[in-house]
């Protein structure tokens, strides 16, 4: 087993029809504004920018997300990730009933040298981590669907 490697899927709920979901998703700039994890993002150009996140454990990650797929009629954004974390990460938005639900794929693997050393006895720590920045995620987006 490959220990700085990680699967992620998570889902959330939403109260906002699919297309309003997805115009909120792909203006990445905007995610410090409603998720508190996400401390900064600095666009280099029309597809890439560089990100950083911290979550509950005391250590940032700081990433470059580029573009590879964006289809709004499919609901699906995709990234390409470098730097601290390198790998993919995917949202997909899609109609239930009222609402959307939105799954968010990601799969990486740690370049951090600290995360690195600590994979094995800090794994389940980062994983905990992870879940608990994606339900800010969901509360804040919700939050902030509702104000626009």
């Amino acid at each position: 087993m490959d220990w700085n490697h990680y699967r992620f899927r998570t889902l959330w709920s939403l109260p906002a029809q699919p297309a309003t979901v997805y115009a909120a998703l792909e203006r990445a700039e905007d995610y410090p504004r409603w998720w508190r994890q996400v401390r900064e993002v600095t666009r280099l150009d029309d597809t890439t920018g560089v990100v950083r996140v911290r979550s509950v454990l005391p250590y940032d990650l700081t990433f470059t997300a580029r573009e590879a797929r964006r289809d709004p009629g499919a609901g699906v954004l995709e990234i390409a990730l470098s730097g601290d974390m390198e790998g993919w990460a995917c949202w997909t938005v899609t109609a239930e009933g009222t609402g959307s639900v939105v799954r968010y794929d990601q799969v990486v693997d740690v370049r951090k040298p600290l995360l690195r050393r600590l994979a094995v006895p800090c794994r389940p720590a980062f994983r905990a981590n992870h879940r608990l920045m994606m339900r800010s995620g969901a509360r804040g987006l919700a939050r902030h669907l509702e104000a626009v």
